[in-house]
């Protein structure tokens, strides 16, 4: 492309944004080789909007106006185009002016901004798109403000300003609307902003998965074959909207194929065609993909494989697939994807290559992966358990669990998220996706490729170099069911989808096998859950006795969930019954729907039909929608046990630490509903108890996350923000090195000092005289150790002497450390005046370019360094997360008076880890804090060392413009 030579093409501020109805479109610079369609896109332009935009008639735009509005310098004229198949469908432009409105170049901070949206595309949300980006644009260039003059009869564009968010001034001059904003975010704006983008992806996935007419491209001559299979497929599912058969080798007087309609192209269908499932080879995608574009339809399911996961070429080519599907405004499930189900009674769409549809349900099901995909929906029936919409989204070159998420949001189908990933591409958005999802509908994830170090084929996506644990303990922070295998992905979705969430960890367990009983009671202490002692029907126990025994339990305020264990019952000639598991299941569910509100889950051996009559409730109901409640927490049923009533019994362990402060009952969302009648069953006692502890953790994560932690006020007190950006931009430089610097010493005591972290400072001591010097400096005692890398923190090398009360102590521990491990200038030597005695700990905050900030804190030595016990918080991290993370770790005893030792002081603990998580929010260019030792004494806390290290700001995709991710 041509430009002005003083400034380069801004390629970075190219993207791709899905607009309100669920479209898409590009934003890129306008330059001066769109002079043409800057002319054909305003012919299309009524005279009304030309008059709103030049405040007078404005028929057609002069040479010179072409000239002004394709030539720019891209810092202070800049020019966007919003383009669909490669033309204009609307601009907007920015020129700087100074304080009389005149022309300007920087230090000048406003500029004048002007819209023009063709009127066949006003009220797709084309304008509120172009508003950030030209937004987003203007900061970088130093703009802070926008002057937009609108006439008052233009409601549509003052609406477009006044939603955005930003604050803004109005006034009434010369007879229009003066409007100025403020371009910097807001907590206001953002949210206006994350709200368009849900609505918008969540339109663009209801467009994939409620299509009003199917085309099958590459539909087979003969039966057999990818095309064919789908065609299929679609009628047996009975799908309410229009087919058609579409392969160009059709015979030209071919009219039909299965009893539809067949063309030999979608430009050959006479009406319209939403939705276009491509099974032809990679090499015919592009003329495939051209040929819907142009015929107008909505989206794609691409089965090809040959993308990606076949090597550098496919990676390009898929890249290329992308973006021609974009330019007409299409999303795409894939390439080498599954495909896509709806069970809606209203759809009934089933474009897949699934062999056994779903029944109809309340679970939402999304693969990366074919293989995995057929496995699941495999599994689902056999246990009865139905779907509201299945994506298996292959490579997802395009559309993501992401944009699925934002669906199954406000999605009324589905009551549980199940997903099987195998990368995620934008972690901070999936986090921030799931968190919302969460506080209204379990997910459930499990995660493939935890450990290959690498996406799987076919997954382009940013590489996070956090390890898998830290990602587990961030996903189950937003809430996320975070599951190891597929297996558990479906028992937590049964349960899940089945059953109303535990109040508490109290569970009854009851059965006819006492082994059976005793087995389940052990799983329930590995999960963490309080079991109370088996109940033993004995093995002649008849479905009556079951009955009695499990409306008892249900019934006691004591209990929170139930598990019911069973064998098949033995008669007296040693045979067993096979109609004893229907009638046992047709009991138990009765049971459950006269005494609801509590879940219940199943663990059989081998009894015939008992899985089948646990579900025959939701297998029957492939009609109206609803039969499964949705999971909500059921209300505390009782007061906490007396102080004097016996305990129940616990396995020995440490003295757990106390938990963090308790959050209030969640009152939000609707009571726990009736049961469904439909009960989950469950092979092994393991897997019941598994599922049955996740439901129990969501609980009291959706009770906590109703009344959400906060930043205490009183931290705006001891922290100078201003003061902390300044020693940053001067310790960067203008020319900061992009792999960054460490700080020294001393001017990472003065940053961290301005967010009130003092560290407790030491003076070098190469030779015994120095040391002698800098205690008396620091005042006895003191501790002397070595800040060489390999000895640091290794008091059990001899690396740290502590305790020194006097001059001589001193001298003789500076001769025993140099003469066993090294010379002075080696060891690197100084002395530290001694801390309070404490819990030593390790604080530490690092950024992450997929996963964003992370706040770590653990216990420092062996616990963290060779067990790996750290908890870990995303940042910003609030008041109960940092109380959280403190309580979480293994070792946690040791701060709360293990073995009669005293407590420490974990307030002044869990301000510290609110300020070290305030410091790398406020400021991006901190990319990674390290505080070790802190110690923790019994009143206050001590750092002891600190190591601070910054570079120039990673990009956050999070908080940029809304726009598609490009891989």
């Amino acid at each position: 492309m041509e430009t002005p030579p003083d400034h380069a093409y801004p390629d970075h501020w190219e993207a791709d944004v899905v607009l309100r109805d669920g479209g898409t479109a590009r934003i890129r610079p306008i330059t001066t080789a769109d002079a043409e369609r800057l002319v054909s896109f305003y012919e299309q332009v009524s005279d009304e909007s030309k008059y709103y935009r030049f405040f007078a008639p404005y028929p057609r735009l002069s040479d010179r106006d072409v000239h002004r509005f394709t030539h720019h310098d891209y810092v202070d004229r800049v020019g966007l185009a919003v383009t669909v198949g490669g033309e204009f469908i609307a601009t907007v432009r920015y020129d700087r002016i100074d304080e009389r409105g005149l022309p300007a170049t920087a230090p000048a901070d406003e500029a004048e901004v002007a819209f023009l949206v063709q009127d066949a595309h006003q009220g797709r949300g084309v304008a509120s798109a172009l508003l950030e980006h030209i937004a987003a644009v203007a900061r970088e260039r130093g703009i802070r403000r926008f002057a937009a003059e609108v006439l008052p009869a233009n409601n549509k564009m003052i609406k477009v300003f006044r939603d955005a968010g930003y604050t803004q001034k109005r006034s009434f001059e010369d007879g229009s609307v003066r409007l100025t904003l403020d371009l910097e975010p807001t907590a206001e704006s953002l949210a206006v902003q994350r709200g368009r983008e849900q609505r918008a992806e969540a339109h663009s996935v209801q467009r994939l998965l409620t299509p009003g007419s199917v085309a099958v491209v590459g539909t087979g001559r003969v039966p057999g074959g990818v095309g064919r299979t789908v065609l299929r497929n679609l009628l047996e599912a009975g799908f309410t909207g229009r087919v058609y058969a579409v392969n160009h080798a059709f015979a030209e007087d071919l009219r039909a194929l299965d009893g539809v309609p067949a063309f030999r192209s979608v430009a050959a269908i006479g009406d319209p065609v939403d939705l276009a499932v491509l099974a032809v080879p990679a090499r015919q995608v592009p003329e495939a993909v051209a040929d819907c574009g142009r015929h107008g339809v909505r989206g794609l399911v691409v089965l090809s494989a040959g993308y990606a996961e076949s090597g550098p070429e496919g990676l390009e080519r898929q890249r290329e697939l992308v973006r021609q599907a974009r330019s007409y405004g299409m999303r795409i499930i894939g390439p080498n994807a599954f495909g896509i189900i709806n069970t809606a009674e209203a759809v009934r769409l089933n474009a897949s290559l699934a062999p056994e549809p779903p029944d109809r349900g309340r679970i939402g099901l999304f693969t990366q992966s074919g293989a995995i995909g057929i496995a699941l929906l495999s599994g689902l029936y056999r246990r009865g358990a139905g779907l509201s919409s299945f994506i298996s989204a292959g490579n997802r070159a395009d559309v993501s669990g992401n944009d699925i998420l934002q669906y199954w949001y406000e999605d009324p189908d589905t009551d549980v998220a199940l997903l099987y990933l195998e990368s995620i591409g934008n972690p901070r958005k999936f986090t921030r996706l799931a968190r919302r999802t969460a506080a209204l509908k379990p997910v459930v994830v499990v995660k493939g490729a935890r450990h290959s170090g690498s996406a799987p084929p076919g997954h382009a996506v940013p590489v996070t170099r956090i390890p898998d644990a830290t990602v587990s303990a961030l996903l189950r922070q937003a809430g996320v069911i975070r599951v190891d295998t597929v297996t558990e992905l479906v028992d937590a979705g049964l349960l899940l989808a089945s059953q109303p969430l535990p109040a508490g960890p109290r569970v009854a367990i009851l059965g006819n096998s006492e082994s059976l009983g005793l087995l389940t009671y052990d799983a329930c202490l590995t999960e963490g859950l309080r079991p109370s002692p088996p109940r033993d029907l004995t093995t002649a126990a008849t479905p009556e006795d079951f009955r009695a025994a499990l409306t008892l339990a249900l019934s006691d305020p004591a209990v929170d969930a139930v598990v019911v264990t069973a064998i098949p019952h033995v008669g007296e000639t040693g045979t067993t019954d096979p109609a004893d598991g229907g009638a046992l299941g047709t009991v138990l569910r009765e049971t459950v729907t006269s005494v609801p509100g509590k879940p219940v889950a199943v663990v059989h051996v081998e009894i015939e039909g008992l899985a089948e009559a646990l579900a025959v409730v939701e297998r029957s109901a492939r009609g109206p929608a609803g039969s499964a409640p949705a999971p909500t927490a059921a209300p505390p049923s009782a007061p906490p046990r007396p102080a004097d009533a016996p305990p129940a019994p616990t396995a020995p362990s440490a003295p757990a630490a106390p938990s963090a402060p308790a959050a209030p009952p969640a009152s939000a969302g609707p009571p726990a509903p009736a049961a469904s009648g439909r009960i989950p069953a469950y092979p092994a006692a393991e897997r019941a108890v598994r599922a049955l502890a996740e439901a129990v953790r969501y609980a009291q994560w959706r009770r906590q996350s109703a009344e959400p932690g906060k930043v205490p006020e009183y931290l705006d007190d001891a922290i100078d923000e201003s003061a902390a950006a300044a020693l940053i931009a001067r310790l960067l430089g203008d020319a900061p090195d992009p792999h960054g610097v460490p700080l020294g010493a001393a001017d990472t005591r003065e940053l961290l000092g301005l967010y009130g972290i003092p560290v407790r400072p030491t003076l070098p001591a190469p030779g015994p005289d120095d040391a002698v010097a800098a205690a008396n400096r620091l005042g006895y005692p003191v501790a002397l150790k070595t800040t060489a890398p390999h000895l640091r923190h290794r008091s059990d090398l001899g690396g740290v002497r502590l305790d020194l009360a006097d001059e001589a102590q001193l001298r003789l521990a500076h001769r025993e450390l140099t003469e066993s491990l090294g010379g002075p200038a080696e060891l690197r030597p100084v002395v530290q005046a001694m801390a309070p005695r404490g819990v030593d700990t390790v604080v530490r905050a690092a950024i992450d370019a997929a996963a964003g900030a992370v706040l770590s804190f653990g216990l420092a030595g062996a616990p963290s360094e060779l067990l790996g016990d750290l908890a870990h918080r995303l940042v910003p991290a609030t008041d109960r997360d940092v109380a959280e993370q403190i309580r979480s770790i293994r070792s946690a005893p040791l701060l709360f008076g293990w073995r009669g030792s005293t407590p420490v002081d974990t307030p002044a603990l869990e301000e510290l880890l609110l300020r070290v998580s305030r410091l790398v929010d406020d400021h991006p260019e901190i990319v990674s804090v390290t505080l070790e030792p802190v110690v923790v004494a019994t009143h206050g806390l001590t750092v002891l060392g600190a190591n601070v290290r910054l570079a120039p700001p990673p990009a956050r995709d999070d908080l940029g413009p809304r726009s598609l991710p490009s891989y």
